[in-house]
């Protein structure tokens, strides 16, 4: 028999709607996504950390669960669709939506009006809200206001050192994990770079006695400004000049550590659609992006200049440093967005630890 949930928003507003994955009720902030595939690795992405997703695409799950699409950990709250593929159809298919949300420990909820939720959102921004199996009092309601996604590098990033090989290596990188996916260690492999991951919480010591040719910073959830220690630590690496990229996060830390400013935006970037305009030409990228907060374009740090931008709203995508062999962009290089992608990054990061180190 179907359980009956209630979505209650913030603002008081309630939607009513069907259970499906894992039967519990739960708090988040409600964020949306306009990715139209993908559900898979939006469910155990890092950066979704303390969120209710909601898909606009209507229906998900029809090509199933695919094993390799991604982990079996998952830090969001909740998910929200329009409808669920009961009957996945895929050469590559090993389970079904309700199933792997389970399997997650993630409520889901299906048969409510995802846009006109995502119209809510765009309209007054992201907000708290929670997934009930009993309509909320007042006081419940009341009580949404005071949830705080908080601790989240800490909660989804490594905590022990991993080490990566590669074929025909001739390039030591560290990652600084703050929540990073698998793709940023497999576009440095497959370019000869062996690869050591780090935990979030190294010091610029530790990172230095490895003698790398390059630091990517990482992908990560939550508010880049709540992570002090690791922005006065990033600042002390930063003064030895080590070739260094940072993607979304880590384009957030860098840039916090260089003096600049972040904010949190209206209701963010979430999805694999979002045009990034390179700065200088007329190029524009199709990228997959997860983030609440962004890099203040009226506050860039002194030794900074905007690589890129949004296509939709102009808010800053990318920086190119001027005094030290740094860049960092907001979106993920890592995620194959389209034809023409933009992992041309990783090639240009390998040259500017093969120019560094001649």
């Amino acid at each position: 028999m179907e359980q009956s949930v209630y979505l209650t928003l913030q603002d008081g507003q309630v939607f009513a709607g069907k259970s499906f994955g894992a039967a519990a009720d739960v708090t988040g902030e409600l964020v949306f996504s306009t990715s139209m595939v993908g559900y898979q690795e939006t469910l155990t992405d890092p950066a979704n950390f303390g969120q209710i997703v909601v898909q606009t695409f209507p229906q998900i799950g029809n090509y199933g669960v695919i094993g390799a699409n991604g982990s079996s950990v998952s830090y969001l709250k909740a998910y929200i669709v329009k409808e669920w593929c009961q009957d996945p159809s895929n050469f590559r298919c090993e389970g079904d939506l309700d199933t792997f949300l389970k399997a997650l420990n993630v409520p889901g909820m299906y048969g409510v009006d995802t846009r006109a939720i995502t119209r809510i959102i765009r309209e007054k921004g992201s907000m708290n809200a929670r997934i009930s199996r009993h309509p909320l009092s007042a006081e419940e309601v009341k009580a949404l206001a005071d949830y705080k996604i908080t601790g989240a590098v800490a909660a989804t990033a490594s905590a022990q050192r991993e080490d990566f090989s590669a074929e025909n290596t001739r390039r030591k990188v560290v990652i600084w994990d703050f929540g990073c996916g698998k793709g940023d260690v497999a576009e440095l492999t497959s370019r000869g770079c062996s690869v050591t991951l780090m935990p979030w919480n190294s010091t610029a010591a530790e990172i230095k006695a490895l003698a790398p040719d390059g630091i990517l910073l990482s992908d990560g959830p939550g508010d880049p400004a709540e992570n002090a220690g690791i922005i006065a630590q990033l600042k002390e690496l930063c003064e030895a000049k080590i070739p260094t990229f940072g993607i979304s996060l880590g384009h957030q830390l860098l840039a916090l550590a260089q003096g600049g400013k972040t904010e949190k935006m209206k209701y963010g970037h979430h999805g694999a659609n979002q045009p990034a305009r390179q700065m200088g030409t007329s190029r524009v990228y199709i990228t997959g992006q997860n983030h609440n907060y962004a890099v203040v374009s009226s506050a860039l740090p002194a030794n900074a200049e905007a690589y890129f931008v949004n296509g939709n709203d102009g808010t800053n995508e990318g920086l190119r440093y001027t005094d030290m062999p740094a860049f960092s962009v907001q979106f993920h290089p890592e995620d194959a967005g389209g034809p023409k992608d933009a992992n041309f990054l990783f090639d240009r990061f390998v040259e500017l630890m093969d120019s560094n180190r001649n």
